[in-house]
């Protein structure tokens, strides 16, 4: 978690919120606003881990039976874990936390601060 004025982060509320919705809006638009911007690095990381966790159940899925079969769970299962991946951020906006995300929230693709 970062340090963020609490100021800084009642402005950048809504564009938080954004970055878990779509992050490419608030990449344009929240200019130099730290928080929108950590939760907008946030939205982006759980969005290119959807996309690669798609892909590689694609490739998965290409091999016949197991493939099919792991593909399946994959595909059943993951859609849940980034919905409660996007919750979780977003009530950390409300709460004007900047906790990471899970797992996958120590990367860091925009900087922040």
């Amino acid at each position: 978690m970062i340090d963020i004025d609490k100021q800084e982060a009642e402005e950048g509320k809504i564009m938080a919120v954004f970055a878990y919705i779509i992050f490419l809006i608030p990449l344009l638009a929240a200019g130099d606003n730290q928080f929108a911007r950590y939760h907008t690095n946030q939205g982006l990381v759980l969005f290119l881990a959807w996309l690669i966790l798609t892909f590689v159940g694609g490739i998965i899925g290409l091999v016949p039976i197991i493939g099919w079969i792991l593909s399946t769970i994959l595909f059943s299962a993951a859609p849940l874990a980034f919905v409660g991946l996007a919750i979780y951020g977003i009530l950390n906006v409300v709460q004007l936390e900047a906790k990471p995300l899970p797992l996958i929230g120590g990367i860091t693709l925009i900087k922040s601060y």
